[in-house]
């Protein structure tokens, strides 16, 4: 097993925090298993995803960048 650290806002933490505790299971576990249906989830429909990621963020990724 591998252990990931990932940097999140405070706001990202609180609404993790929140949808763990609406489940009831430990956020580790919430985002292991959200990791898991990513990475599950057939190739076609992440690009999908991923261009709507990238097309609707375009304006911000360019002002970060």
């Amino acid at each position: 097993m591998v252990t990931i650290t990932v940097n999140l806002s405070e706001e990202r933490l609180q609404r993790l925090q929140n949808l763990a505790r609406q489940f009831n299971i430990p956020m580790e576990e919430l985002l292991r298993v959200s990791f898991e249906e990513l990475v599950a989830r057939p190739q076609e429909d992440f690009q999908k995803a991923l261009e709507y990621v990238l097309v609707t963020y375009k304006e911000l990724y360019k002002r970060l960048a």
